[in-house]
């Protein structure tokens, strides 16, 4: 697969159509659901598009906020069980360093995770980085490392808000 042409995995631009994306995203965690057995309850379902109305990560508090209008009886463990449930599908990924969830774009493949975190306006971008994991692979090989999870967080500014800030100081 060329990820330079993968969708899923293009940086976020204006032209970024997040309507269709939420669309491919439900679609694809209701297939992937189906074709293994398990259920996409509707409480799992409302927590995940809370999680895709955006590209930000959401703490798992805010979800029980936002999800209170639609489910009063929702409490922490509520939140709490579906999170786990998405995080065990593959369908989001938790981001460690900010304690907080987003969507994931490539559910359906086995992926490694590079996370760029704007720190600006705090979307979050997915990035396979094929070379760099890669070379981490080999490392993890060369010391005798066994690993249970892998994910890279990098903070820092992205493209769309480092070029809005250049405009705004040439003005």
């Amino acid at each position: 697969m060329n990820t330079l042409r993968d969708p899923l995995l293009m940086p976020l631009t204006a032209e970024h159509n997040h309507q269709q994306c939420v669309s491919r995203a439900l679609n694809t965690a209701e297939q992937l659901c189906l074709n293994r057995g398990v259920q996409l309850t509707a409480i799992r379902l409302q927590v995940l598009s809370l999680i895709w109305a955006d590209h930000k990560a959401v703490k798992a508090y805010e979800l029980l906020d936002r999800i209170k209008p639609l489910q009063s009886a929702a409490k922490p463990a509520t939140i709490y069980r579906a999170l786990d449930f998405l995080i065990e599908q593959g369908l989001i990924h938790r981001i460690e360093s900010l304690n907080a969830f987003v969507g994931c774009r490539c559910s359906g493949q086995p992926h490694e995770l590079l996370l760029l975190i704007c720190k600006q306006c705090e979307e979050v971008e997915e990035r396979a980085a094929l070379e760099v994991m890669h070379t981490i692979a080999n490392e993890l090989t060369a010391a005798h490392f066994i690993v249970h999870s892998k994910a890279i967080e990098i903070q820092g500014i992205c493209g769309k808000c480092a070029l809005q800030s250049l405009s705004e100081s040439s003005t």
